[in-house]
């Protein structure tokens, strides 16, 4: 029935561009941002347990 409308494909057109845009904008920031290093439950205790090792 929409297949010939040539007003639907242009908004079909759109919209995907515009998600396509957002996407690429999304990738970017992610890609502008420093990463953040998971730290376990004991990370803190094993770096401060070498900082000890080391002054001995």
């Amino acid at each position: 029935m929409f297949g010939n409308d040539a007003e639907f494909l242009l908004s079909i057109h759109r919209t995907h561009a515009a998600e396509l845009q957002a996407e690429a904008a999304g990738e970017r920031l992610a890609r502008a941002l420093p990463r953040r290093h998971p730290r376990g439950w004991l990370g803190r205790r094993t770096h401060a347990a070498r900082a000890v090792d080391a002054r001995r």
